[in-house]
């Protein structure tokens, strides 16, 4: 069987802190893949607003997930708190990536909970058109 392996980069511009919740679990007591792709959507969310978007107000145009690649590498649990580090590379005419590794402190020792990829192109919403990436986020986002 094939796996993802993402290669994050070495450095990340951003990072938060989100609380595990009692919503997040599956039947297995664990956080869900989809609970997991929410927990990146924040951070995502975060990440933006950090540098004054969203994803309705990129530097006049908006941004919509074009894919998504999740590596899962340990459980996340009720009361675990995932700091995840988050920072936008391999930017193109239309888009970039945003990575992020989610991390938890167990023992004050830090244990990769997961890898995380998110593809995400600009695009806008009123023509339903993929449009060119403003110079602007790309010069904030590379300083």
């Amino acid at each position: 069987m094939q796996r993802i392996k993402l290669e994050l980069p070495e450095n990340f511009s951003f990072t938060t802190s989100i609380p595990v919740r009692i919503t997040d679990l599956n039947y297995g007591n664990h956080v869900g893949n989809d609970s997991f792709l929410s927990l990146i959507h924040e951070a995502r969310m975060q990440f933006l607003n950090y540098y004054d978007y969203s994803e309705l107000n990129f530097a006049n145009t908006s941004l919509i997930m074009a894919d998504a690649a999740l590596e899962f590498k340990h459980e996340l649990k009720y009361g675990d708190v995932v700091k995840i580090s988050v920072t936008a590379t391999n930017f193109d005419k239309i888009g970039f990536d945003i990575f992020y590794l989610l991390e938890i402190i167990v023992n004050d020792k830090n244990i990769i909970a997961g890898k995380a990829k998110t593809g995400m192109m600009c695009f806008d919403y009123v023509t339903k058109k993929k449009v060119s990436i403003p110079q602007e986020a790309i010069n904030k986002f590379c300083n």
